[in-house]
């Protein structure tokens, strides 16, 4: 039989990374994604792209069609990805109705395998002594935030589509870092706003951070050897905020920044910086919920994807950094005179 790979959000950040991992290894690819806007990132790419809505399932017929000969596997990467306080309708119809959507559809068409792209953020959050490795218990009442609660719904929906006859596999992420971010995440906006000379303090504290290429192999891994009904942590390592701006500041030739702001004063200023950021139409870089990650704990263990899928962590803070920063000057991203000018 003949493979398909299909990958949903393919236009997205890691989609996007997933859709190259799998043509560098001459697989045939299909990819659904809502933004025909941003059809040009696939110019020059050997892929079927289908235009859907995850939230709508008669947009998804066609995707899920293959021949008689043909196998289809289903990375679902589609979602939304939000380090706000407060609750999203958007957010939790894309990631949690949108994924059931994906599963019926799976089941319907009786796909050969479903890998669903989740979040760390969906795993209960152990004592800081602990380390958090994977389980199956999902439940959004045990996690903090709308986002980790989208996600853990979602993550539960798919386990349970496997007592249902679908083989699906399910992977989470940590903070994905890495070039080709054109949503501007909050990542990228460090490194813009450093590199424009817009951000002059950093805070406390500190996260696991992954670069998404790493990921992108840790997720095609996952469709190759996942053990169906099990989950996978695809984890970097853990790096205070201050080292990540230490990172940005050599990589663009800037003074380090020196002001750190103790997260009392960060967390007392959030809902001020949130109303601000809101009224401009932009991403805030610090909000409540992205501060309590800061200070969460963070100790993620990646051993389980590495001994059953053969993960590793391949590009190192200062690989990621660079590389983020070139593919910002290369899109334009950076004020060359800010730049030239400004000191942190």
């Amino acid at each position: 039989m003949n493979e398909i790979y299909a990958v949903t959000g393919a236009l997205g950040f890691l989609g996007n990374a997933i859709v190259d991992n799998l043509l560098s290894k001459g697989k045939t690819v299909r990819v659904l994604d809502i933004g025909q806007d941003k059809h040009d990132l696939l110019k020059g790419k050997s892929v079927t792209f289908y235009k859907g809505d995850i939230c709508l399932t008669s947009s998804l017929e066609d995707f899920f069609k293959v021949d008689d000969d043909q196998q289809l596997i289903m990375i679902h990467a589609a979602g939304i990805v939000s380090i706000s306080s407060k609750y999203s309708q958007l957010m939790h119809d894309v990631n949690v109705k949108g994924t059931q959507n994906i599963v019926d559809m799976a089941l319907k068409y009786k796909i050969k395998r479903l890998v669903y792209v989740s979040s760390v953020h969906a795993i209960r959050e152990l004592p800081k002594d602990e380390t958090i490795i994977e389980t199956l218990d999902f439940n959004p009442d045990k996690v903090k935030g709308e986002y980790s609660k989208s996600k853990a719904m979602a993550t539960k929906i798919v386990l349970d589509s496997v007592e249902k006859g679908l083989d699906a596999v399910v992977v989470h992420p940590s903070g994905i870092i890495g070039p080709g971010d054109y949503a501007g995440g909050h990542t990228t906006q460090l490194v813009k706003d450093c590199a424009n000379g817009n951000l002059t303090a950093c805070v406390n504290g500190g996260y696991d951070f992954v670069d998404v290429r790493d990921v992108a192999e840790g997720v095609v891994l996952a469709a190759e050897k996942g053990i169906k009904g099990n989950t996978y942590i695809l984890s970097g390592e853990y790096y205070p905020v201050k080292k990540i701006t230490d990172a940005i500041c050599s990589a663009i030739g800037r003074k380090q920044i020196k002001t750190i702001l103790p997260l009392w004063f960060a967390k007392m200023t959030a809902p001020f910086a949130e109303l601000y950021y809101r009224i401009r139409k932009q991403k805030p870089l610090f909000t409540r919920y992205s501060l309590y990650t800061l200070q969460s704990n963070s100790k993620f263990n990646s051993n389980k994807a590495q001994k059953e899928l053969g993960y590793k962590k391949k590009f190192s803070l200062k690989q990621s950094i660079e590389d983020t920063y070139l593919w910002c000057k290369a899109n334009n991203l950076i004020n060359q005179k800010k730049k030239a000018k400004g000191k942190v």
